[in-house]
């Protein structure tokens, strides 16, 4: 049997910018950061030829062509096993619609598992770029790129999309005791809401062209806020934040509402400096950037919000668990 962990992230700054249709033309780049909350992979050799995959239902089929869970079937595919397994997904938070990037953790820890299964050690960024394929070219998600690599390489991290479709990605170098006290000013409060991100990303996809100001000044944050990080400028990224979110909300109609922007100004009110719903938007959790003297009293403003206490995840996925005769 084999495990694989694969971090959940939080999408800082930029997003937008990761999409192909934005990148290719003038380049994008997004700060982003892996958390400590992740989804597991399990993959096992089965006595007989059938797959079995597990996630949240239960499918036994005797071809690949037949398992309904997409991310899981390409994966297969990509890695060409086909008979003889049994495949399990598990995760810290709701599966789908949290806006933590988890489709695309899902893809990442999918590939690590079937390629270490088959005992091969596939460079980081491989497993990013056959995630993408997977995703963007093989099922034709309305999605940008920046969660594949976030979810491979872990970390706090600005990462670059060039023109011709490189992506470099920087690890920030911040002092341990600056990255705790960034980590310490931020929060995470679930909305309660999940939804399905596809239709706000198609919208916001088909927007790209009528909305390039737009990205162009949420491109030039992200490079702004990983400056004043590296500067120590924390409470700058709260500012930022708030600028961003403002921005973010004119992208699609359905990224924001009026019931997720009356949470978010709860929230300011109270001492959050800004913020943003995670994610394509529409629900899932609310991030926010709050000196830690204020957070008791955003927590005693939204107490209908369930807190999810997270530090950033250094690594990337990985291995947990390797156990083969």
């Amino acid at each position: 049997m084999i495990i694989v962990q694969t971090p959940l992230r939080v999408s800082l700054f930029g997003g937008g910018t990761d999409f192909p249709a934005f990148y290719l033309a003038e380049g994008g780049c997004v700060l982003s950061a892996a958390i400590d909350k992740y989804i597991f992979v399990t993959i096992k050799k089965r006595f007989d030829r059938k797959l079995r995959v597990g996630w949240t239902r239960t499918e036994m089929v005797d071809s690949v062509d037949e398992i309904h869970h997409e991310l899981i079937r390409e994966a297969l595919r990509k890695t060409g096993i086909c008979h003889g397994v049994e495949i399990t997904t598990m995760g810290d938070i709701p599966s789908a619609g949290s806006g933590l990037g988890s489709s695309s953790t899902v893809t990442v820890g999918a590939l690590h598992a079937m390629y270490s299964y088959l005992g091969e050690l596939i460079p980081a960024e491989r497993l990013a770029r056959e995630a993408c394929e997977i995703e963007l070219d093989i099922l034709g998600k309305p999605i940008g790129i920046q969660d594949q690599y976030i979810a491979t390489f872990g970390g706090l991290r600005f990462m670059e999309f060039t023109t011709t479709g490189q992506v470099l990605s920087h690890k920030l170098a911040l002092e341990p005791a600056r990255l705790r006290q960034f980590n310490d000013n931020t929060m995470l409060l679930f909305t309660g809401l999940t939804r399905r991100s596809d239709a706000i990303l198609t919208e916001q996809k088909n927007n790209i062209d009528q909305r390039r100001p737009i990205l162009r000044q949420m491109k030039q944050m992200a490079e702004t806020a990983c400056q004043q990080l590296l500067e120590g400028e924390l409470d700058a990224i709260g500012h930022l934040l708030h600028e961003s979110w403002l921005l973010k909300k004119q992208l699609a109609s359905k990224i924001s509402n009026n019931a997720l922007d009356e949470l978010y100004q709860v929230a300011r009110r109270a001492g959050a400096l800004g913020g943003k719903i995670t994610g394509a938007g529409g629900g899932g959790f609310l991030f926010l950037y709050c000196p830690h003297d204020k957070q008791e009293a955003v927590r005693a403003a939204l107490p209908e919000l369930q807190e999810l206490p997270f530090k950033i995840e250094p690594d990337g996925t990985k291995v947990i668990f390797n156990y083969q005769r």
